[in-house]
């Protein structure tokens, strides 16, 4: 189960770090209205999450399968 929980959470890093190299900028506007906040990630903030995402599914995915309990 911690195999497949870390393996969601290296693929979900991945992706968010491939959509922040497309994306400079969110604008978060509230529900009831008014003025919204302009949300920018720092420039290696997509680097570090691709390759923190990706160190973990390749770790997950050598792995032997006798030192993971499921």
């Amino acid at each position: 189960m911690w195999k497949s929980i870390f393996l969601a959470v290296g693929i979900f890093a991945t992706l968010i770090g491939v959509e922040l190299l497309f994306i400079d900028s969110a604008v978060v506007v509230p529900l009831a209205g008014g003025t919204g906040n302009s949300i920018s990630a720092p420039e290696w903030a997509p680097w570090l999450l691709i390759s923190g995402g990706a160190i973990t599914i390749l770790n997950l995915c050598t792995l032997p399968n006798g030192l993971i309990k499921e």
